[in-house]
C-alpha cells in the first residue's frame, strides 16, 4: 500500500508539473506572437491606414461631402457639417496608433537590441526612411483635417509625456519637409527596403524615394500662399528624383478575398448599405453643364468628361447626381431614384472588390509642377493625360486616344489658376481630404455649393443649402476637435482651442495656409 501510493504520488507530480506547463502554453495566443516583426507591423499599419481613411466613414461621411463628390441618400446630416462625436473621437485615436506603429518600425531598426533581427527584413535606414516617409503622409491627413495636433511630443508615453503640446501648423508643414528630406538622405537605391510586407512598392527603394520627393511636393504647394520658399523645395525634390509616369505612383491595392476587400466595397455589399451617391455639383462639371440654380458657369460647358462613366453609373441612360446637403426630411424616394444606384451587380469602378487606393498619383503631381512653373501648359495637359489613363487603367480599360486628344485640346484653350485647379479637382475623386484641403487653399473649383446657395427645387421652390454647423458661409474650415480630448489631453487641448478663431472649438476657423478672405477669395502665391 505504501509503495502504491509513492507511485500515486510521483505520477501526481510528473502530472501537475506537465500541467503547468501546458498551462503555460496554452495562455500563449498564436495570434499575437510576442515579437513581431518589421515587415508585420508594416503590412499592419498600411492596411488600417488605408482602411481608416478610405472608408464609408472617414471618407464616406466626411471628406467625400466636404469636397462635394458625395452626397448621402438617406441621412444627410454630415453632408450638412454635424459630425458624430463618437466617429471624430474614433477616428482621431484609430489614426495615432497606426502613426505609432510607424514609429515603432523606426525603433526597431535604430535600437541596438533589436536592428540587427530587424535586418533581416531589409536595410536598417531604408526601413526608417519608408517609416518616416508613411508617417509623414499620415501625419498631413491628421493635420489637414483637424489643424493644430500633438506631433512634436507624441509617440513619448514610455518617455514620461501624457499630455503632449499641440504643434502649430506653421511648425507642422516644414517639419514634415525636414522629414522627408531625412527619409530621402537615408534611402539606398541599390538595397531592398523591405523583404516582404510592402503592400505599396514591394520593397523598391526607389520608387520609395519617388514617392517621398513627391509627397513633398505636395506638401510645399500647400505652403504655396504663406511661404514664399515653396518654389525651391518642389525643385530641390524634382532634383532628387520625382514620379516620372503612372507607373511609379503610390497605390495600395486591395484584394478581391475576404476579408480584405477595399473598404469602400464593404461598406456598400458587405455591411449592406446603399448608402451614397455622386453630387449634382461635381455630376454637372463632369457634363459640362453650368448650375442653373445658382447660375454659376464652368469652364468648359458643353464638353463632356471622359471620366465620366468611370466615375459613376447611369441612370436609364442619364447621368444624374444627387442634390447635395439637402435636408433629410426633402430626401423623397422620388430624387433618390433619379440619381444612380451604386447597390448594383455592376457598380462602378470605385466599388470594385480590389480597388487600387492612390496615396499620390502621378497626375497630382503634373498639377502640382504645373503651379510651379507659373501655370505651364505642357505640364497642365500631361496631367489630364494621365489622370484619365490612370482612372481608366484602375477600370481595366484603355481610354480612346482620339477622344483623349480631343477632350485635352478642349480643356487646354486657357489655362490658368482656375483650369489647373479645377482638373486637379476632378482628378482627385475618392481622395477627399486632399480635395477639400486644395479647395481651401486655392478657392477652386468655383462649382462648390456653397451655404446659401441653392441646392435643389422642391414643389416649385428653390431649397438653400443650410449647414447644421457654423461655417462662416463656407465650406468647414476643419473638423472640430475629438470631445476625448478635452479629457485624456486637456493641457494640450486647451492651449490648441485658446489659438482658435473666437477661442472655441468650431470648423469655421482657417488652416495656417488657407488665407482667404471674401474680398480676396483666390490669393495669388507668394
Amino acid at each position: 500500500m505504501k509503495t502504491f501510493n509513492k507511485i500515486l504520488l510521483a505520477f501526481l507530480t510528473i502530472f501537475l508539473i506537465v500541467s503547468c506547463q501546458d498551462l503555460e502554453d496554452l495562455n500563449k495566443n498564436p495570434n499575437q506572437p510576442d515579437k513581431v516583426s518589421t515587415a508585420t507591423l508594416l503590412t499592419g499599419a498600411q492596411k488600417k491606414m488605408m482602411d481608416y481613411i478610405y472608408d464609408t466613414w472617414f471618407s464616406g461621411r466626411q471628406a467625400l461631402p466636404y469636397a462635394q463628390y458625395w452626397s448621402q441618400r438617406n441621412y444627410t446630416e454630415e453632408d450638412r457639417y454635424q459630425i458624430r462625436e463618437s466617429v471624430n473621437n474614433s477616428y482621431f485615436n484609430h489614426l495615432y496608433v497606426t502613426a505609432g506603429n510607424y514609429v515603432l518600425i523606426e525603433k526597431m531598426n535604430s535600437d541596438e537590441a533589436t536592428k540587427a533581427e530587424s535586418a533581416t527584413y531589409g536595410s536598417n535606414n531604408n526601413q526608417i526612411a519608408v517609416a518616416k516617409i508613411l508617417k509623414v503622409w499620415l501625419m498631413q491627413v491628421i493635420a489637414d483635417t483637424w489643424g493644430s495636433v500633438p506631433y512634436s511630443e507624441a509617440f513619448k508615453l514610455n518617455d514620461g509625456v501624457t499630455y503632449p503640446k499641440y504643434d502649430d501648423l506653421e511648425v507642422l508643414y516644414p517639419g514634415f519637409i525636414d522629414e522627408l528630406d531625412e527619409a530621402i538622405a537615408l534611402i539606398d537605391e541599390d538595397e531592398v527596403a523591405f523583404t516582404s510586407g510592402d503592400r505599396i512598392y514591394d520593397g523598391d527603394a526607389t520608387k520609395w524615394k519617388q514617392f517621398a520627393n513627391s509627397l513633398k511636393c505636395r506638401i510645399a504647394i500647400r505652403l504655396s500662399k504663406v511661404d514664399p520658399n515653396w518654389r525651391s523645395y518642389i525643385d530641390e525634390a524634382v532634383a532628387s528624383g520625382v514620379f516620372t509616369s503612372n507607373d511609379d505612383e503610390a497605390m495600395f491595392k486591395y484584394s478581391n478575398e475576404a476579408p480584405n476587400e477595399c473598404y469602400f466595397y464593404r461598406g456598400f455589399f458587405v455591411d449592406g448599405r446603399n448608402d451614397f451617391s455622386i453630387t449634382k455639383p461635381f455630376t454637372d462639371l463632369l457634363k459640362g453643364q453650368r448650375d442653373t440654380l445658382n447660375n454659376k458657369q464652368h469652364p468648359w460647358e458643353g464638353v463632356v468628361d471622359p471620366r465620366l462613366p468611370i466615375y459613376t453609373t447611369s441612370r436609364s441612360g442619364n447621368y444624374v447626381g444627387l442634390p447635395y446637403g439637402l435636408p433629410s426630411n426633402n430626401m423623397t424616394t422620388a430624387i433618390r431614384n433619379a440619381a444612380p444606384t451604386w447597390y448594383t451587380s455592376s457598380p462602378p469602378t470605385i466599388l470594385n472588390k480590389d480597388f487600387s487606393v492612390p496615396l499620390m498619383t502621378y497626375a497630382e503631381l503634373c498639377f502640382i509642377l504645373s503651379e510651379r512653373y507659373n501655370w505651364d501648359r505642357g505640364w497642365y495637359e500631361e496631367g489630364v493625360r494621365s489622370s484619365i489613363e490612370h482612372w481608366y487603367a484602375l477600370a481595366g480599360e484603355s481610354a480612346d486616344q482620339d477622344e483623349l486628344d480631343e477632350y485635352v485640346e478642349s480643356v487646354s484653350e486657357v489655362v490658368n489658376a482656375e483650369t489647373v485647379a479645377t482638373q486637379k479637382y476632378i482628378h482627385l475623386y475618392m481622395h477627399g481630404t486632399e480635395a477639400w484641403s486644395e479647395y481651401r487653399r486655392t478657392g477652386y473649383p468655383l462649382t462648390m455649393l456653397k451655404p446659401g446657395e441653392f441646392t435643389y427645387v422642391v414643389s416649385g421652390e428653390k431649397v438653400p443649402f443650410t449647414p447644421l454647423s457654423e461655417t462662416k458661409g463656407d465650406l468647414p474650415a476643419r473638423v472640430k476637435y475629438p470631445t476625448n480630448e478635452s479629457t485624456l489631453n486637456p493641457t494640450g487641448f486647451s492651449a490648441a482651442v485658446a489659438k482658435l478663431q473666437d477661442g472655441t472649438n468650431n470648423y469655421y476657423s482657417k488652416m495656417y495656409w488657407d488665407v482667404r478672405t471674401a474680398q480676396n477669395p483666390h490669393p495669388e502665391n507668394k
